[in-house]
């Protein structure tokens, strides 16, 4: 009987043994460290995957890794770009890549395989990668915008600079296949296409020195676009970083580089194999009268919704009375593929606590955060709404802004008037817990929502140095 008992957790353990071995598989695999990125501009990008398995001690021997033009191609094991042939190597990361040049533009599909002690892995799933434009000759195009202010701009130690709106509509004549959209908008940028959004970045793209690097970003915009249809596309541009707001006062710390700008290729693929590709031009249009009255880190964002431009990423809008975008200085920073991670919303917090106070009331949203805040009002035509922000609070329950110096840190909403409104900023953000609200009307808990962000917001060099 024990011979027996014995005999069974033997077989008990074979069997365990084998299942185990059944799931090693191969995962996160990564190009540059980044998940199926867009706009590479490295010409030998590297790639990264992990081993996951249910036995210890498992060790990859060897790997071998296929390129395709498709992910039909790559589906058959054809590697019609590049095959690694099977590498004896432990290494799974920063793995480069050896085949023959990459295309601008051009998406590649890999996947890899390897062998271990255990034996060999089934194939990774698919993953991609997308080149970059490799080169600002590569770019179509012109840097385009407005060199200088708007009547009602100042550029005073307290700067006030609009945002830019530019649009243009154009037609795609035929089937879509894929379309990509190349865009670097400085300071920092929002783009609609046929009034959708693009993307999900929020503060794009990353600041640098532009005296020495510019960034881009790449989407994936095929989704968006009409084939065989009239389209319409929109960038807004905020200052951030680029056009420094205060230009006479301590302009030896910080160095202003010029007025918002954007550069823009939306390259287009059709079924039949052929290209198209939609720049930014003098053709554009523009105007800074919109409802974005003022952004800039220290100060905040004036928002005035009487001003609102409706439907003006749309097709069939009216901009007779907007000006043409005009040819701008262009950046004597290198234009580059942003591979940083973006900065992105990653949590909404509601207030813990909202209490009256002598001037206003006071929003605890219970931490210290970085983000904006997303108002929901109504009122009148005019009223307004006054947020500042702050980390802390003084003894007498008040905010504590000794800290801030000359910055104002406040964010101002302007009503329209028309039932509830919804609103936040799009081109600051602050640090804070705590939230002082003016208006002119009582305010619910229900109608503020703190929005939190997470990313890297300064580009490094390959140095690890800020540039």
């Amino acid at each position: 009987m024990k011979k027996k008992v014995i005999i069974l957790i033997a077989l008990c353990c074979l069997f365990i043994q084998a299942a185990q071995s059944d799931t090693l598989s191969i995962t996160d695999l990564r190009t540059e460290q980044l998940t199926n990125p867009l706009g590479l501009d490295t010409p030998q990008p590297r790639f990264s995957w992990r081993l996951q398995s249910g036995q210890r001690n498992v060790m990859q021997t060897t790997y071998r890794l296929f390129v395709a033009s498709s992910p039909e191609l790559l589906s058959k094991n054809r590697a019609d770009v590049w095959d690694s042939g099977e590498v004896r190597s432990d290494a799974s990361i920063w793995i480069s890549y050896q085949g023959p040049s990459l295309q601008p533009n051009k998406r590649y599909y890999w996947k890899v395989q390897v062998t271990t002690g255990t034996g060999e892995s089934a194939w990774s799933e698919p993953a991609f990668w997308g080149m970059g434009l490799m080169g600002e000759t590569r770019w179509k195009g012109r840097w385009i915008g407005m060199d200088r202010p708007m009547p009602w701009d100042s550029e005073t130690m307290f700067s006030r600079l609009s945002a830019r709106y530019v649009r243009k509509e154009f037609k795609l004549s035929k089937a879509i296949k894929e379309a990509t959209l190349h865009i670097s908008g400085l300071g920092v940028y929002e783009c609609l296409i046929n009034g959708e959004r693009v993307g999900d970045l929020v503060l794009a793209p990353a600041p640098t020195d532009y005296r020495k690097t510019v960034l881009y970003n790449s989407y994936d915009v095929t989704s968006l676009l009409r084939s065989q249809a009239d389209n319409a596309i929109g960038i807004t541009l905020g200052n951030g970083r680029y056009h420094f707001m205060r230009q006479n006062y301590r302009t030896y710390k910080i160095h202003n580089f010029g007025y918002p700008k954007v550069r823009m290729n939306l390259i287009v693929e059709y079924t039949d194999g052929s290209r198209e590709t939609i720049a930014t031009d003098t053709n554009w249009k523009l105007t800074a009268d919109g409802p974005i009255r003022s952004n800039n880190e220290f100060d905040g964002e004036e928002y005035d919704a009487r001003k609102e431009l409706g439907s003006w990423s749309e097709t069939g809008y009216d901009d007779s009375s907007w000006l043409q975008a005009e040819r701008v200085s262009i950046p004597s920073g290198y234009l580059r593929g942003q591979t940083i991670p973006g900065i992105k919303v990653v949590e909404k917090i509601n207030p813990r606590t909202i209490r009256k106070s002598a001037n206003g009331y006071i929003l605890d949203m219970g931490q210290n955060m970085v983000g904006w805040l997303r108002i929901r009002v109504k009122g009148n035509a005019g009223d307004s709404v006054r947020l500042r922000f702050a980390e802390t609070l003084q003894p007498d329950g008040e905010l504590y802004t000794a800290n801030l110096r000359s910055a104002k840190v406040t964010d101002l909403y302007i009503l329209k008037g028309e039932g509830i409104e919804e609103w936040a900023p799009r081109f600051v953000y602050h640090g804070f817990r705590y939230v002082r609200v003016i208006c002119d009307a009582p305010v619910k808990p229900e109608d503020f929502t703190a929005v939190a962000h997470a990313g890297q917001f300064w580009a490094r060099d390959k140095e690890e140095k800020n540039i």
